[in-house]
């Protein structure tokens, strides 16, 4: 296959894989009712954990997690040939990277309403490399367990995953690792409203 048809069927795959919505799935199998009338409405850990029950936040975050992570691997083991650097701009891995965190935020089965996407590119991170991925779950963990601010921890731990992307050499999937940033922020775009006035909720609260 050539790199246009490879970077298709990437992109085809990461949004399937992260279009799964794992916390609403997640929510009504526990009787929790339809997350997205709750809280902030969308389909996240964040807002899963807000039902009170928090070994469905975390197995929706886990999961959410999962699916970055396995869209990423498809897409190297699939569609990089032996001869091929998995390590290209353009190649399999950033692009299905990109879209598994679209698929997420934007799915096309929930008329383009869903999550935020932090937990989706953490797996991201780690698909593309583990030295990205370990740098983004510390700088999320530090942060949240400093703050006990989700979106905080989440817009700190994706801008964190381009810089330290460009420092360890891995400058192939800056590009990626910037737009996936980028939407992540913009989506936090009330939070930072909040941040900005000191009324953003806690992990917890049910605000």
């Amino acid at each position: 296959m050539d790199v246009t048809t490879d970077s298709l069927l990437a992109a085809l795959l990461g949004y399937l894989c992260g279009s799964i919505p794992f916390g609403l799935i997640l929510a009504r199998l526990a009787g929790l009712g339809d997350v997205r009338k709750i809280g902030s409405g969308n389909i996240g850990a964040t807002n899963v954990l807000r039902t009170g029950n928090k070994a469905v936040a975390a197995a929706t975050l886990l999961l959410d997690l999962a699916k970055g992570l396995v869209a990423v691997l498809l897409a190297v083991h699939l569609l990089t040939g032996p001869s091929e650097m998995p390590g290209a701009a353009l190649g399999p891995a950033p692009v299905a990277a990109v879209f598994a965190v679209l698929g997420h935020c934007f799915p096309v089965w929930l008329e383009f309403k869903g999550g935020k996407g932090v937990a989706t590119n953490a797996g991201v991170s780690f698909g593309l490399a583990w030295p990205i991925g370990l740098a983004y779950a510390l700088i999320w963990l530090g942060v949240l367990g400093l703050s006990r601010i989700s979106s905080l921890a989440g817009m700190s731990a994706v801008v964190a995953a381009a810089i330290v992307a460009a420092v360890l050499g891995y400058a192939a999937y800056v590009p990626a690792l910037v737009f996936i940033a980028l939407i992540v922020i913009w989506l936090h775009r009330e939070n930072l409203k909040r941040l900005a006035n000191g009324t953003e909720p806690k992990v917890g609260s049910k605000g």
